[in-house]
């Protein structure tokens, strides 16, 4: 117990999982502030306010939980026996599966997510959402290597001032055919919150559930008719980032696509496209309808919806309704623009697969959405009022982090069967050959900070991860997909092994990987873990090229974000370089003549990825033509333009897919993947 705190309000935070103290290292423990957990805990509906309302909670809560038959939601993993319940004797149970079959014998059940209902002789009864899942997800039948791009940064000479769909299923199909590779993984592709400017982050989305119709190619849509003052248009946009050095302009990007689908979306369907549009919003149902509603509304008054007029903040309103019925020219739109996102998206898939991919296409899936977005309106039950997901102090972060974005109340998550999750997951995976979970450990905990309050005054609040990883599985086998958790940093003791044993793949960074338990040296290739994701880097942290030149250090000191003398972050930098090329040099992986040779260097890397008995070695595609600059640099907001970056050489000239794939070093990189690479795992 937490002797920081009163008792009675340690005993009811454990009630409602949430935390009252956490753990930065294994041998230090921190209390929460009363102030924290009786935030979080009012965010969950339950006032402890004070002593005496502190008490009546607890008495409520374990007067609930003494009488309760059944929890919300029940996971049953296939394979593993009976169903334990814990059930007193003589309770007659029924389960209704999610085909509509009634069922006295729970056992035996299809994989699904049901209805059960328990009747106990003392006249209690209960209903439960019951998961029935598959122990263990799908992992890759083959070893495989693949590329890891964010999709805005990839230009062709046919897009239009940003990476689109049409980009990615070419690169995808290049990748494949040519490249050997098995995969390409890109950034989330969410639809974004609306904007001037928009927030360029795709970790701070409007929705998760629906992806951005700005990454489409107009020109593959096929009623679009090509309009020359657009095409010039288009022309000017991608000639201004890829020819004079412009940064990515996202927003007029949309501006000119939004008016291009306008025409489009205008145009009438043939039998079968109206026959598939049809098909396609009759099974998005209600989330299309508030998806492309709160879209409309935007576009009248405002993309925070806190800021409407109050009955409009209520998607269920009788003024809700009638203004859907006003816009329903827009609202159509909207939907139209998620069709059409969704069959690109699944082109891209197939294209992939079509090239010998024996995965494709993996979408990342971001931690949260954005407070005044899409699906903070229309989910706003499922959502903690007056909090942010956050992280708490660490070794890299003194201050701690608040990224802004309203978590999912666990216990409404518990009473619905998890719906949003399970929804979600449905949707992402008609598309992905795999998912890649940003913060995989949110799927466990995640760090609450009230709002107005900084990042220290957080505290962590439990979910049911049990569930989670059940539907994870559930719709991940149903799909034929992998999943990816990205697990990098200060991770909860058991959660990976928990997520192994499911599994669900692991990251690994190869600056990151050293032996912390004994002498800090770097991880030898045959001690690296299998179930992962193995690269040399990620979006969020230096290029290859830069590391080994030392240049994100002085990137950093230009901006203003050392912390310690120059001269000792270089120092500590180039040693950390060296220590790892030492090792490149003793498995033979570079030849001493080789040393202070870039491209020779960056392919020794991913030789050594190779030698790692990792699933999946990813490329950073900004590596293989020797880009220095990242694609985000956290810490940063306008000195440094975060997502607004093309793939560059060298020197910084913003490099086309064309030139990427014709590119001699490009091909190199991957002839060595292709020869060194083990064909299992």
């Amino acid at each position: 117990m937490n002797e920081a705190l009163d008792p009675g309000l340690c005993r009811l935070a454990e009630l409602h999982g949430v935390a009252t103290s956490y753990s930065p290292a294994p041998d230090r423990t921190v209390a929460a502030s009363a102030g924290a957990v009786t935030a979080a805990l009012g965010a969950l509906g339950v006032d402890a306010s004070g002593p005496e309302a502190v008490r009546a909670a607890l008495a409520d809560r374990e007067r609930e939980l003494a009488g309760r038959l059944l929890p919300p939601t029940v996971v049953h993993w296939a394979g593993t026996g009976e169903i334990a319940l814990g059930l007193p004797a003589g309770t007659r149970l029924q389960v209704r599966t999610e085909d509509g079959e009634s069922r006295e014998d729970v056992r035996d059940l299809p994989p699904g997510v049901h209805l059960l209902t328990a009747a106990a002789p003392d006249g209690r009864t209960a209903r439960a959402h019951l998961i029935v899942a598959p122990d263990r997800l799908p992992t890759p039948a083959t070893r495989s290597y693949g590329i890891l791009v964010q999709l805005y940064s990839l230009l062709s000479r046919r897009s239009w001032g940003m990476g689109d769909l049409g980009d990615l299923a070419e690169l995808a199909d290049w990748a494949g055919r040519t490249a050997g590779a098995g995969f390409v993984q890109v950034n989330p592709l969410h639809a974004a919150v609306p904007g001037a400017p928009t927030d360029p982050s795709p970790y701070r989305p409007s929705s998760r559930r629906f992806p951005d119709p700005v990454h489409l190619r107009p020109e593959a849509v096929p009623e679009y008719t090509a309009v020359p003052a657009v095409t010039d248009r288009a022309g000017r946009l991608r000639s201004a980032v890829l020819d004079q050095g412009a940064l990515i302009d996202r927003d007029a990007v949309w501006e000119l696509k939004r008016e291009a689908l306008a025409t489009a979306a205008a145009a009438p369907l043939g039998p079968d496209r109206q026959a598939a549009y049809d098909a396609f919003r009759a099974a998005e149902g209600q989330a299309l309808d508030d998806h492309a509603t709160w879209y409309a509304l935007a576009e009248r008054h405002g993309p925070d919806w806190h800021r409407w007029p109050e009955a409009l903040r209520d998607p269920r309103s009788p003024e809700t309704a009638r203004a859907r019925a006003e816009l329903a020219d827009r609202v159509g739109f909207h939907a139209r623009l998620a069709w059409l996102t969704v069959s690109q998206l699944t082109a891209a898939q197939h294209a992939a697969r079509e090239a010998g991919m024996p995965v494709g296409i993996v979408h990342d899936l971001a931690v949260g959405v954005h407070p005044a977005g899409a699906d903070a309106w229309a989910q706003q039950d499922h959502f903690a009022a007056g909090m942010s997901v956050g992280a708490p102090p660490d070794a890299f972060n003194a201050r701690g982090q608040d990224w802004g974005l309203p978590p999912w109340r666990p216990d409404r998550l518990a009473a619905s069967g998890h719906a949003p999750f399970r929804e979600l997951l449905r949707a992402l995976f008609r598309y992905a050959g795999a998912l890649r979970i940003d913060h995989v450990m949110g799927l466990f905990r995640l760090w609450w900070v009230p709002q107005g309050s900084p990042p220290t005054e957080g505290t962590y609040v439990r979910y049911d991860a049990e569930a989670m990883l059940a539907l994870l599985a559930l719709e991940a086998t149903r799909a034929g997909a992998v999943v990816i958790g990205e697990d990098l940093g200060t991770v909860e003791p058991g959660v990976r092994e928990t997520l192994q044993r499911h599994g669900v793949l692991g990251t690994s960074v190869l600056w990151f990987e050293r032996d912390w338990a004994g002498d800090g040296r770097p991880l030898p290739p045959d001690r690296w873990r299998a179930d992962c994701l193995a690269t040399a880097t990620t979006h969020d942290l230096p290029p290859t090229a830069a590391r080994l030149t030392g240049e994100h250090v002085e990137l950093r000191d230009r901006l203003g974000l050392l912390t310690r003398p120059l001269g000792t972050e270089r120092a500590e930098a180039a040693a950390d370089t060296a220590e790892w090329l030492a090792l490149l040099t003793r498995l033979g992986l570079l030849a001493a003549a080789e040393s202070g040779d870039e491209e020779a260097e960056i392919r020794a890397v991913h030789r050594f990825l190779l030698r790692t008995p990792a699933r999946m070695i990813g490329v950073w595609l900004p590596d293989t033509v020797g880009d220095r600059r990242p694609q985000n640099l956290p810490g940063t907001w306008d000195q440094y333009p975060n997502w607004r970056l093309p793939v560059a050489d060298t020197k910084g000239r913003p490099v086309t897919l064309e030139e990427l794939t014709a590119s001699e070093r490009v091909r190199a990189l991957f002839r060595t993947l292709h020869t060194d690479s083990p064909s299992t795992p």
